[in-house]
């Protein structure tokens, strides 16, 4: 859909201004804490802005001597059912076709359902010279409206979705209201990301009784001069010619390759007073031109009198390699679906489920308990990036009917086919497991974890792309801790991602050392270490009575895993350089 209105679809004249005027916001409750996590590793293109263009068809003529003067006006919907006005587009005068010119801007969260409102509205010649946002609605007739979720839109190709106008209320106004396109489109002004690989030789050496622990911190110059950081290295121990572990910078974060960059390098102090060895201001041409010409540069000491000390030790740029990142939303445009998987932990420690106060009662009232909640909070979200929304659903650590325990059964009741349909199926595979199998034990995750990576493995020989999601529900400590790291470690090498959620009251140290950001990656008993961390592990009682939602938890890593498996492999996104 193009940017501008043609006199035959979008009427003779626009009144009111877009630009300016559409509101900015994601639509999605405070996301503070994920937001934290992203930023903290330099990481800002995974909350992608998208911008949204609207047109419409067939618009109901509301007007008597004229056609009507359609506006649209898009709102997020919070939990609380309550309408959050995202912006509005400019008045179309006497179009039933309009192709609105005016963007609305919402920022896309990939663990968040957002949904969103459309409502178009004609509005009163008496108001043509108000400015739209200024406009009451109230004042205006109601031309139709429409819903559904951004992630609806983002995950059709090529991020146009088409949904007919309704009446405000269902069953009030039976008459065709005509359709509306909502196109979506990633604003992101570049994706060009720099992978460097930085050297220094001579360090001044700033310990006493050992050599300096360097590290660099790389900073741009924001607007008034002032030093904003946006890459730090690892620490080398008693090095006075490091060579760090490549680094990336993204275009998107520096602006230019001819803005300037502040690189300091630090001998790392415990107690956080880490002392300069030296600095120097380049840009990324300038390391691109050092690099082309194996050459070094001196670092220098800032001085007081304006006589920069110049130092003996150097930095070389032994790689530079530009290259495009792709965006997470770049795959799932392209038609990669991301695959949902969960188990659901029936050992005896949940306790008796026709009792209240077990884990897995059923409260016939309707409220649901935390493994319900998990299922529907995660699935809601997940289900939109698979296409046939068929989900494998399994249980460990029960007895079937007449049956051994098994550490991984099919909660369909079928021994051939583990698919449910969609999260409903789930739910209710879940509830009739409860009244066909006894709770037994003991609680083992590398049968489970090895079903899925066997899953993905079998997806690798298929042109299609796919990356799945295992969620595990469980509520006590497993007893396989070496055999699920082994699992874990080989299936950091598949497009794989490991959700757990820890339920109840127990203690969960051991899950915390399956997820691997609080220390080293994991190690397998014959020594190999994982490739990507891909688990993440959120104790339901720690985000339950909190602001942050459970998925926002638990999915904050998701994107950064998918990415890092599609980049570590040079998976491009279908469509891209003649990808089909």
């Amino acid at each position: 859909m193009g940017n501008c209105c043609s006199d035959s679809r979008a009427g003779t004249q626009a009144v009111g201004t877009g630009a300016g005027e559409t509101g900015g916001g994601g639509g999605a409750e405070a996301n503070d804490a994920v937001d934290y996590f992203f930023k903290g590793r330099g990481s800002y293109g995974l909350y992608s802005q998208i911008e949204l263009s609207l047109s419409a068809t067939n618009l109901r003529d509301r007007d008597v001597f004229s056609k009507s003067d359609p506006m649209g006006v898009v709102y997020a919907k919070r939990r609380d059912g309550k309408l959050e006005e995202l912006g509005r587009t400019e008045v179309l005068l006497n179009s039933l076709d309009p192709v609105w010119v005016a963007k609305i801007s919402v920022t896309y969260l990939f663990e968040v359902v957002q949904p969103l409102v459309f409502q178009v509205y004609d509005i009163d010649s008496d108001f043509h010279n108000v400015p739209v946002k200024t406009l009451k609605l109230e004042d205006q007739q109601f031309l139709g409206q429409a819903t559904c979720v951004l992630s609806e839109i983002v995950t059709k190709s090529p991020r146009s979705f088409t949904v007919k106008l309704e009446p405000a209320e269902k069953g009030t106004d039976s008459k065709i209201l005509g359709q509306l396109n909502i196109q979506a489109e990633e604003c992101i002004s570049s994706k060009t990301a720099v992978e460097l690989i930085l050297r220094c030789s001579n360090l001044e050496n700033k310990d006493l009784l050992s050599k300096s622990d360097p590290f660099l911190l790389i900073s741009k110059i924001a607007e008034g001069g002032a030093s904003v950081p946006i890459c730090k290295t690892e620490v080398k121990k008693n090095d006075l010619n490091p060579t760090w572990k490549p680094v990336i910078l993204n275009l998107q974060q520096i602006g230019s390759k001819d803005n300037p960059l502040t690189i300091e390098c630090y001998d790392f102090n415990s107690n956080g007073k880490h002392s300069l060895i030296g600095k120097m201001r380049k840009s990324l041409a300038d390391l691109e031109r050092l690099h082309n010409g194996h050459a070094g540069e001196n670092f220098f000491l800032p001085s007081t009198d304006g006589h920069n000390k110049v130092l003996k030790g150097q930095m070389f740029v032994e790689k530079f390699h530009e290259s495009v990142q792709h965006s997470f939303l770049d795959y799932i445009a392209g038609g990669c679906e991301l695959n949902f998987m969960v188990a659901i932990d029936f050992t005896a420690s949940n306790g008796n489920p026709r009792l209240p106060d077990s884990l897995h009662y059923i409260d016939h009232n309707g409220r649901l308990n935390a493994y319900q909640r998990a299922i529907l909070e995660v699935g809601e979200v997940l289900q939109f990036y698979d296409t046939d929304k068929r989900f494998p659903a399994f249980g460990f650590g029960a007895r079937p009917i007449d049956g051994p325990v098994s550490h991984c059964f099919n909660l369909s009741g079928s021994r051939e086919h583990a698919e449910v349909d969609g999260i409903e199926g789930i739910m209710f595979s879940y509830e009739s497991a409860l009244r066909n199998v006894s709770l037994a034990g003991p609680t083992l995750f590398g049968p489970i974890i090895n079903k899925a990576a066997q899953t993905a493995t079998q997806s690798l020989t298929s042109d299609k792309q796919k990356y799945f999601v295992l969620l595990i529900i469980t509520d006590g400590v497993i007893t396989d801790l070496q055999e699920t790291k082994d699992a874990i470690v080989k299936a950091s090498d598949l497009p794989l991602s490991i959700l757990i959620v820890g339920v109840g009251g127990a203690d969960f140290k051991e899950m915390e050392i399956l997820d691997a950001d609080k220390g080293d990656r994991l190690e397998s008993s014959s020594g190999r270490v994982a490739t990507r961390d891909i688990v993440q592990f959120v104790p339901f009682r720690d985000v339950q009575s909190g602001e942050i939602s459970i998925i926002q938890s638990l999915l904050a890593e998701l994107p950064t895993q998918f990415l890092s498996y599609m980049r570590v492999r040079n998976i491009l996104p279908l469509g891209v350089n003649g990808r089909n």
